[in-house]
């Protein structure tokens, strides 16, 4: 209820500007109905809010299959960032690339039931 202005714990105008911006854009990774975030936000005064949810699709897959389908994994908001950030429009090499892995996870999945190798053995590096 943060982003909600006239909630009684809500962030002010001035607070939540701080945070959001009012003149960049606002990529969101909701874990629910990208509905809501909008419910919440359709007040204030950034209107360049993407927010990428649960679609429903009626399939049960991999956790990492499910960020795909939701477009809320790792290469669907780069593309996002990409699209939607001015200065990175043009920005080619990175676009070919995500779209090349998001390719490969769609034949992968539904050829082997498991998860893209750049995804199962993935590691924080120091």
């Amino acid at each position: 209820m943060k982003l909600e202005a006239r909630h009684p714990h809500g962030l002010s105008d001035k607070d939540y500007d701080k945070i959001f911006t009012k003149n960049k854009p606002i990529i969101f990774a909701f874990h629910g109905y990208p509905n809501v975030i909008h419910e919440l936000t359709y007040t204030r005064e950034n209107r360049d809010l993407h927010v990428r949810g649960y679609i429903e699709e009626g399939t049960i897959t991999t956790p990492f299959d499910m960020r795909v389908q939701n477009k809320i994994d790792r290469y669907h908001l780069v593309l996002d960032v990409l699209n939607y950030v001015p200065k990175l429009k043009n920005e080619t090499k990175l676009k070919e690339y995500c779209n090349k892995m998001l390719e490969k996870h769609h034949k992968y999945i539904r050829e082997n039931g498991k998860e893209i190798k750049e995804v199962s053995s993935w590691k924080w590096k120091n």
